[in-house]
């Protein structure tokens, strides 16, 4: 019966923290675990007592705060220098703008929302049609959560013990940036434009100055990421940093952000960060019932007699997560399968980073699957152009996007490389 709730309520669109929780109050009340209540709730306390976890909040209230410091545009006008002038040139800035903007903010929703607005019209303008505009920048978005600080990543650092957040973060960067250059190489393969404005979008403001508006937000991730790499602070103490570092550049360096306008941030980032933590508590707790019913142990038993290559199960775990981030928000699915599927790598020879950095792409791709992407529905509402039409637009992205997940599969060493060379 708890599972008929559960599933109930996810097939009525109620948010997955809450059906969680109504499936948990049922066990609670009817539950053969002893002193059921007091246990659920408890587990649903620990699953936030974390000092890491406060590493969350604090990075969304930086990127918070450099969206509304002006730093999308001086990231666009960066990248145009760069890349603009090349084939499909405004296309490939759209895509290389995410690649820096993962380095800000860590999360693809706030890349699909800051850059789509400056992009999607600005693509229709120079002659790419609407919908294409729209799902290229929902498809690049999703190498915010890949490249670091990550989000996604830190989540999954304390599911799992005995991984590292800045080996991670180390893996994640080869695959962000693959990710994009096969992108690119779609862009400029298949895109025809007939552009009737030509000129680049910041041929108002010249190359030195636009290469040298890009530098400071630049340093934030170099800061962030190399105090991490070099042991000087944990994860949580970068994200206080990148708080501090983007409140001096939006309200002192570049006074885009006046005093008035703070509380408004800080009660948005309040309002996103209490929709992730809510949902870890929930799923915290169901992972214990979970455990204490042995279904990890009944799977993992189940795996290792059934399956006889790990990339047979590298393979099955692929298509799970895919089908998986149809229906659940990929930190959601995050925390219900990757305590289960974790030991079961492992148990199969799987580099547990490898398979870290498969999970979060795997899952990051599910935010551009209908029908619950995040980026789509957030890329529809700048564009709205439909979601039937976004979504025929997508799909070659989509195909991209997966043969990458692919590579990265059956070649471990794109992804450990970085990690093993630097020592983690």
């Amino acid at each position: 019966m708890t599972w008929i709730i559960l599933l109930a309520g996810l097939v009525a669109g109620v948010p997955i923290a809450i059906a969680i929780i109504a499936a948990l109050a049922f066990f609670m009340a009817t539950g053969e675990a002893p002193y059921a209540l007091r246990l659920v709730a408890n587990e649903m306390f620990k699953g936030l007592n974390s000092f890491p976890l406060l590493a969350i909040p604090l990075f969304i209230l930086a990127g918070e705060v450099m969206n509304e410091s002006g730093i999308t545009g001086r990231i666009i006008a960066f990248c145009n220098v760069l890349v603009g002038k090349l084939r499909a040139g405004l296309a490939l800035v759209n895509i290389w703008a995410s690649v820096i903007f993962a380095g800000l903010s860590g999360s693809a929703v706030a890349d699909t929302s800051a850059i789509g607005r400056v992009f999607i019209p600005e693509m229709e303008r120079h002659g790419y049609d609407r919908s294409f505009a729209a799902a290229l920048t929902a498809a690049s978005s999703v190498i915010g959560p890949i490249i670091p600080p990550s989000i996604p990543v830190i989540i999954y650092a304390l599911i799992v013990s005995g991984v590292s957040v800045p080996a991670l973060f180390l893996a994640g960067i080869i695959p962000g940036v693959l990710l994009a250059v096969f992108l690119s190489a779609y862009v400029m393969a298949t895109v025809k434009v007939d552009d009737p404005h030509p000129e680049t979008i910041s041929e108002a403001r010249p190359a030195r100055e636009a290469l040298f508006g890009g530098i400071l937000p630049l340093f934030m991730p170099v800061f962030v990421v190399g105090s991490i790499l070099l042991g000087i602070v944990t994860p949580t103490e970068a994200a206080a940093f990148a708080v501090a570092y983007a409140l001096i550049l939006g309200v002192l360096v570049y006074r885009a952000i006046p005093l008035g306008r703070l509380p408004s941030i800080f009660t948005s980032s309040m309002r996103d960060s209490a929709v992730i933590l809510i949902i870890i508590a929930a799923v915290t707790a169901a992972n214990w019932v979970l455990t204490y019913n042995r279904v990890p142990n009944m799977l993992t038993d189940w795996v290792l007699s059934n399956v006889d290559s790990k990339f047979t199960f590298l393979i099955a775990t692929i298509l799970l997560f895919l089908a998986v981030g149809l229906v659940l928000e990929g930190i959601a699915a995050m925390l219900v399968l990757v305590p289960i599927m974790h030991p079961i790598a492992v148990s199969m020879g799987v580099d547990p980073v490898h398979f870290g950095i498969i999970v979060i792409f795997n899952l990051m791709i599910g935010l551009i699957t209908p029908p619950l992407g995040l980026c789509l529905f957030v890329a529809e509402g700048v564009a709205q152009v439909g979601m039937a039409r976004l979504v025929r637009s997508i799909m070659p992205f989509f195909a991209v996007e997966v043969l990458v997940l692919l590579i990265l599969t059956f070649v471990p060493g794109l992804v450990t490389f970085l990690p093993t060379v630097l020592g983690f």
